[in-house]
């Protein structure tokens, strides 16, 4: 059984309150008999973001440590994935090479969403060294050069790579929570927990900053839609309107249902037209559109541990092989037993876009 503590149980005081703090998260994972697969998760029980996160299998791929010191400047490579980095001390720049550069202070913390290429330095009049190539990264998730005056913690996230495009694509290249925002002490207070994680070699390890990865991009995110004001989170900024939010976890909750419009709209008391537009301007698709691609995700994954066809057309709300045959073509571009032929085989097929044939 899961503890739930409060925010205010994890908050970092001092330095020397961290080991306390990584006390309460050992205590709590010492209670759990067992860690469920990320497919356990009831859809009734769980909210529409943690759906999508047990879809996609979102897990934390590594989470590093940088430490510098002096003068220094490092190029890291574009990387089709979530990146997260956040200055622990000191101060730097973040440039991306396009006339694009920020200041990053101590407390800031980013994601990088389909990671562009880019170089963190101290003196951006230095030419950069490849920040790769330059530190044993196999060895060690920890780097230096030259001192510790400025301390960055980072890491990677990895997903279900055919649908990834579902939360890459909602979010920006570049999203900062400066330390100014809100919800900086509790991203503070995760930090430091992983932090201390990451330089220790307690048993255990690998686990707590697999799951304090997790945590910190949860927050971030939420951080991120309390400072966007509905803008720049594609459908990740619907989870939290009122009613659109609504529709979209009855959609999820009960997916089989034959769903209309109307019956959407009746729902979270809005018009057809108003409802339609509302949720197009802030989810980027149409309703049913929203609502076929997420049926066909989970048909996705049902077939990928074992289902048959007919079984997964039954339980999304299907009559008929045939019909849930031409739903998912329409949204992968393949019949459902041509598609596992080629994925078998390594061919390439699109993932669920926002257009469908």
């Amino acid at each position: 059984m899961f503890h739930a503590i409060r925010c205010d149980e994890l908050r970092i005081e001092s330095e020397d309150d961290l080991c306390s703090k990584c006390s309460k998260i050992v205590e709590i994972g010492s209670s759990l008999g067992h860690t469920p697969d990320r497919h356990e998760t009831s859809g009734n029980t769980s909210d529409p973001l943690s759906q999508v996160f047990s879809l996609l299998n979102v897990r934390a791929a590594r989470c590093t440590r940088f430490e510098a010191g002096g003068n220094w400047s490092y190029r890291f490579p574009a990387k089709p994935a979530l990146k997260f980095g956040a200055v622990i001390r000191g101060d730097c720049w973040i440039d991306f090479g396009d006339e694009a550069h920020h200041r990053l202070v101590t407390g800031d913390c980013f994601l990088l969403a389909n990671a562009p290429a880019y170089v963190l330095a101290n003196d951006q009049r230095l030419a950069p060294e490849d920040g790769i190539a330059a530190f044993d990264w196999t060895q060690s998730d920890v780097a230096r050069h030259a001192g510790s005056d400025t301390v960055l913690l980072a890491g990677s996230f990895g997903f279900e790579a055919s649908d990834a495009g579902l939360l890459l694509d909602a979010l920006p290249r570049f999203l900062l929570i400066p330390s100014r925002s809100p919800s900086a002490p509790i991203i503070h207070s995760t930090l430091g927990i992983l932090d201390l994680e990451i330089r220790g070699t307690g048993i255990g390890a690998a686990v707590l900053t697999d799951r304090l990865a997790d945590v910190l991009l949860v927050q971030v995110l939420r951080a991120a839609l309390d400072q966007s004001a509905g803008e720049g989170l594609g459908w990740i900024n619907a989870l939290v309107d009122a009613r659109i939010g609504k529709a979209i976890r009855l959609m999820h909750e009960n997916a089989a249902h034959p769903w209309t419009l109307d019956a959407l709209a009746d729902a979270i008391a809005m018009s057809r037209s108003a409802f339609s537009k509302r949720f197009k301007s802030l989810v980027g698709q149409a309703p049913l559109d929203y609502l076929l691609r997420w049926r066909m995700r989970l048909a996705r994954d049902q077939l990928r541990r074992g289902a048959t066809v007919s079984a997964t057309a039954a339980q999304l709300g299907y009559s008929s092989e045939s019909a849930f045959g031409h739903a998912f073509k329409r949204v992968y571009g393949r019949a459902p037993k041509r598609y596992w032929r080629g994925q078998a085989t390594g061919e390439k097929f699109p993932s669920a876009s926002n257009k469908l044939s």
